[in-house]
């Protein structure tokens, strides 16, 4: 608690307050999470980053709105904890580190596997703190003395105790699957982490002749060097053409192998010939028919993508060069019917971009039906709600339609599988400490797996293993479960669903009450961000030229649920003016209070004896406080922006305080100390009630403010004030607002110099209205410069007047003398020629069929913007001509 007798500096210096607060909110243990009993919790973990990452305007986006939620509940008063930390990203960390090795001209296999770990290590603790740090600029109010990292100490216990306990559950099991396999990386992948692709492609059709020389079936494939692996095909019972195929059996070219036609009702008989070829090794859902029918498991690739010895004739050809030479033989024999473009999606490794490879290979998995189900149930029960809702019906269906999830991955870097098979007797033991021994014949040869677990394994546990589990903990006792998760929604089921799985399996309670899913961040144009295209928008570099705040701001204004995030760096360059509207703002109501104590404030407690003015900002500042609070209980983030904005820039700066001047500047001292009270009371509100999105400008108002002040961030939130909502003031105001925006727009639009005094006239109003504006008459003067103000009866209009309605009020300006009509149409005309003329060329531009297929989609887009911009100046240059005609 200090008392302040600072100034506010003419212009805001964020980087000097940003990195002034960052300090103090550290100094002062600002973020630390409390445990008082007696009081609600509010806790929220991390999307773990990977430790190899940097911030991108995804992160940037996620952890404002985490922050946003934070603040806000310290603020309450809640124990608040955010977990933060980062995620050990096997595969990605493991290239990190290689490509480090190559500049040497090693490889890992040089270190071995120890060396190689240690190595890894060693960069991480080097390197792997930077987006902990660009978190922090973020303005991330964590718990930093918390943060965790995924094969820390603590979590790779947990890592075991749950790997074990699924073991002995029944829940693990290692056995062949058909897997996504990088060639490059030499591992499985997860679903979550293949990127499909659309690619340009052939489709290759085959003639495959029956065994007994009848005919032949014509199949289709774009990977015909998979066809060596054929073991089957398959089409649908009810398909009348193939009926009499019952018992003959198929001639595979080029191998010499006869294979079984097989019946299967997942057959699209619609589809092509409705003849299918069957590669269980090499594709997931030849697979699954393969099982149904028995068919033989033939794998022609081994793990680098090399043909093996399988592929007769083809071994040691790259699958591609097998590919080409299969094409040619195909077609030299006559087997080839025909070769089509075709465009369809390819998976590729999430890390390399190597084409995966579709494969069987013994792996370890996790049985999930029985999780998955009870996770369903979480959801249907209302135990965990997800929004937005229009997520419910795409989570029930993936999760009725799971399969079982490969967690081991052929790398080094990550947590080993507590396996170990034993050399003597080939006992597989799991344990969560290494054994000495084989429990079962009592030999010490042992081999250890050398596979490690998909890093979302231990991502999975993150909710409780962050708070201490396998132990009992008071973290765990007071902040599980969290309150909510936020993250992005192409992880819902890679990753949120797996937490679901794992708390309720293990915690038996859901992990998070609430999930927050928002969309991706995208151009302005609605494209996808990416170095290639050049579009991108780095959040480090905006966060450089307009502030942390503006860009936090502007995040939160773009969050609304379930729509798509078009972000623009001049909408942030926008909000930077809105930050700089309340430093100047705030400036104003210093040199007006800073020599107040808080007994200035007491005005406020019995507003109905205080002139209109305040009692009307006092009641939109309660009605404000309960839209802000209400858009973050029920995570309208984007509401909460357009709340505090419509607030704080039109009705706090643009009308109040030009309302309150001449009282600020009054020698009656009543009047006065009455503005100076309200004006710090709404000023204080504001800060608080903004605070949790724009933290940094906030807090440096707030401390120089007059009394003794704590840090902002740590003040209660404002309440609803109940006492100061007054409705007919509010209707009063409004009609006072709407009479001066009217002569405002009279005089802007007719062009009348603002140093000229004129007159105006209002109509059709009643007594009660006419007895307010008498009342306001000389305000309204001086805030629009009249001569004079008339409320005149209904049927009485002046001539040569311009005429602006208010509701059911109107209100005219007679302009005869004020405005030199020739000269005016002239300007007019003018400027109504150039404008046509630049229409006429982007209609040009837009009508040219050779423009719109060769310009990229971002300039087609700006020209539109153009067209749309140059009409409405014609329809303004419109409505002025005809304002002309009635004053002539």
């Amino acid at each position: 608690m200090s008392e302040n007798n600072n100034e506010l500096s003419k212009s805001y210096d964020f980087a000097d307050v940003e990195e002034k607060w960052l300090a103090v909110w550290e100094k002062q243990h600002c973020f630390a999470a409390g445990m008082e009993e007696g009081k609600p919790s509010f806790s929220i973990v991390i999307p773990p980053p990977n430790v190899t990452g940097v911030l991108h305007v995804g992160h940037a986006l996620n952890n404002t709105m985490q922050d946003v939620l934070t603040r806000y509940h310290r603020m309450c008063g809640d124990n608040t904890l955010w977990v933060p930390g980062t995620d050990h990203a096997g595969i990605a960390t493991q290239n990190v580190v290689e490509r480090q090795l190559a500049t040497e001209g090693k490889s890992r296999h040089d270190l071995g596997r120890e060396a190689f770990i240690e190595r890894v290590w060693d960069w991480r603790r080097e390197k792997g703190g930077t987006i902990i740090n660009q978190l922090k600029r973020l303005g991330c109010s964590c718990d930093w003395s918390r943060e965790r990292f995924t094969m820390d100490e603590g979590l790779s216990r947990a890592v075991r105790e749950v790997f074990v306990r699924l073991y002995k559950e029944g829940l693990i099991y290692k056995g062949d699957y058909i897997v996504n396999w990088c060639p490059r990386c030499l591992t499985a992948l997860a679903d979550d982490e293949v990127d499909h692709e659309d690619c340009a492609g052939k489709l290759y059709h085959l003639r495959y002749p029956y065994a007994d020389g009848s005919g032949h079936v014509v199949v289709a494939t774009t990977r015909p060097e998979t066809m060596l692996g054929d073991t089957g095909v398959a089409v649908h019972p009810d398909d009348e053409r193939y009926r009499h195929l019952a018992g003959v059996g198929i001639e595979l070219p080029l191998t010499g192998r006869t294979i079984p036609v097989v019946f299967d009702p997942h057959v699209q008989r619609e589809f092509g010939t409705g003849a299918l070829k069957v590669t269980p090794s090499h594709d997931r859902d030849d697979y699954e028919i393969g099982r149904r029918h028995g068919l033989a498991m033939c794998k022609v690739m081994d793990d680098h993508g090399v043909m093996n010895e399988k592929a007769g004739t083809y071994a040691g050809l790259d699958r591609y060069e097998c590919r080409k030479k299969i094409v040619e033989d195909l077609d030299r024999l006559g087997f080839l019917v025909k070769v089509e473009d075709y465009h369809h999606a390819v998976g590729q490794c999430y890390r390399c971009q190597t084409v995966v490879e579709p494969t069987t290979s013994l792996q370890w998995f996790v049985s999930v039906k029985p999780l998955a189900d009870s996770s369903v149930a979480a959801v249907r029960e209302g135990r965990i709600t997800i929004y937005p809702k229009t997520w419910y019906n795409t989570f029930y269906s993936w999760m009725d339609n799971i399969r079982d999830w490969c967690i081991s991955r052929q790398i080094w870097w990550g947590h080993r599988i507590p396996a170990w098979s034993c050399s003597a007797c080939r006992e597989m033991i799991v344990e969560t400490t290494d054994p000495a021994s084989c429990p079962s014949c009592g030999s010490t040869e042992l081999v250890q797996e050398t596979d490690v677990l998909d890093t979302w394994f231990s991502s999975a546990l993150w909710p409780f293993s962050t708070m201490g589990w396998p132990e009992k903990t008071p973290e765990l006792a007071t902040f599980y479960p969290t309150a909510i998760l936020v993250t992005s929604f192409d992880i819902l089921f890679f990753w949120v669903a797996r937490m679901m799985m794992m708390g309720i399996h293990f915690m038996d309670e859901v992990p998070f009450k609430d999930v927050y899913l928002h969309a991706l961040v995208r151009d302005k144009h609605g494209k996808k961000m990416s170095k290639s295209t050049g579009n991108v928008i780095d959040p480090l570099e905006v966060m450089s030229a307009f502030g942390t705040d503006a860009v936090r701001f502007t995040l939160t204004a773009f969050a609304a649920q379930g729509r798509e995030i078009r972000l623009d760096e001049e909408r942030i360059e926008g909000y930077r003016f809105f930050i700089n509207k309340i430093w100047n703002a705030a400036r104003f109501a210093q040199m007006h209070v800073s020599d107040c104590d808080e007994s200035i404030k007491e005005v406020v407690a019995r507003p109905k004896e205080l002139p209109l003015i305040h009692q009307w900002i006092l009641s939109r500042t309660a009605r404000t406080i309960h839209e802000v609070r209400a858009g973050l209980d029920e995570y309208h983030f984007n509401e909460v922006a357009s709340a505090n904005y419509q607030f704080i820039w039109h009705e706090f700066c643009d009308w109040y305080l030009e309302w309150i001047k001449p009282d600020l500047f009054s020698t009656d001292e009543v009047l006065k100390n009455q503005a100076r009270g309200v004006l710090l009371v709404v000023l204080e509100t504001i800060l608080k009630l903004i605070h949790p999105i724009t933290p940094f400008v906030t807090e440096e108002i707030w401390s120089v403010l007059p009394g003794k002040r704590s840090v902002l961030m740590l003040e209660p939130y404002p309440e609803r004030r109940e006492e100061w909502i007054n409705e007919p003031v509010e209707s009063d105001i409004a009609l006072l607002m709407g009479i001066i925006t009217g002569i405002r727009n009279i005089r802007s639009e007719s062009d009348v110099h603002p140093s000229r005094r004129i007159e105006a006239f209002v109509t059709n109003v009643d007594e009660k209205a006419k007895n307010l504006i008498a009342a306001f008459t000389p305000a309204i003067a001086d805030m629009t410069r009249l001569s004079g103000l008339h409320v005149a009866p209904t049927d009485e209009k002046p001539s040569d007047a311009a005429t602006y309605i208010f509701n059911d009020i109107e209100i005219y300006v007679p302009l005869k003398g004020l405005v030199d009509v020739a000269n005016e149409r002239e300007k007019l005309s003018r400027e109504r020629n150039k404008v046509e003329a630049s229409l006429n060329q982007v209609l040009g531009k837009l009508g040219n069929r050779t423009f719109l297929a060769k310009a990229p989609d971002a300039v087609v887009a700006k020209e539109k913007e153009k067209k749309d911009e140059l009409e409405a100046r014609l329809a303004r240059i419109s409505e002025a001509e005809l304002r002309l005609e009635t004053i002539s």
